[in-house]
């Protein structure tokens, strides 16, 4: 779980401040929320003094990247039975899934190929900005949110959303999973285009920075979500 210390220079009245990202596993000794220590001082020779705090960053958004079958839809289930505040789950299977039947078939729409490729038109990608924004602003008016995609633009698709969630802290998940193992999972389900999975696979991960990873090849999608929820803020 991420704390943040803030530490604030006093020089001749005038404050300067400095805020540090820092983990509990990296520095043990430093005091946690709630433990008696809010503030701690000491001498700055020649200048003032130095004051700091210890706050907790509260995680806004969890955001899972996995390819098709990797099992992110599960996990992304899991934490919400798991920690102790109310999130809701989203996915871009469910926008989908909202949009009229005509757009699964269209240029303008979403449309897949035989070996499960997957092409995105124009009215697509107008749409799911608007889920987007429409995500980010539920974030932003208190709800805390799970969000389940598939990064198929790579890093671009990162930065649609870091744009979107800008302001907000967000925690970034990769759930990766061996393409033999997505590929025997998509065998087993009528609802997915043989190859998506194994397309996938790699190609959501590339050029995206993660906070996070985990693995579903050998893992239960509970034991993921239990390691996600001990980094949630």
């Amino acid at each position: 779980m991420p704390y943040v210390i803030i530490t604030v220079l006093v020089v001749d009245g005038t404050v300067a401040r400095r805020t540090l990202a820092w983990w509990p596993d990296l520095a043990p000794r430093v005091p946690r929320p709630g433990r008696g220590i809010p503030w701690l001082e000491r001498p700055w020779p020649g200048h003032g003094r130095i004051a700091s705090t210890v706050a907790r960053v509260t995680t806004h958004v969890i955001v899972l990247d996995g390819g098709s079958s990797s099992g992110e839809s599960g996990i992304a289930r899991c934490p919400q039975a798991g920690l102790p505040d109310p999130w809701l789950a989203v996915g871009v299977d469910m926008l989908i899934q909202a949009m009229p039947p005509a757009m699964q078939a269209s240029d303008a729409g979403i449309g897949f190929t035989t070996d499960g490729g997957v092409s995105i038109g124009p009215q697509f990608r107008g749409l799911e900005n608007a889920w987007m924004e429409g995500v980010a602003a539920m974030a932003r008016a208190g709800a805390r949110v799970i969000v389940d995609d598939a990064f198929l633009g790579g890093a671009v698709s990162q930065q649609r959303w870091q744009q979107a969630l800008a302001g907000l802290d967000v925690l970034w998940i990769a759930v990766r999973c061996d393409s033999a193992v997505v590929a025997g999972r998509e065998l087993a389900r009528a609802d997915r285009v043989r190859g998506m999975a194994v397309s996938q696979a790699e190609m959501v991960h590339h050029g995206v920075a993660y906070d996070l990873e985990v693995g579903t090849t050998h893992t239960e999608a509970l034991a993921c979500a239990r390691t996600i929820a001990a980094h949630v803020g």
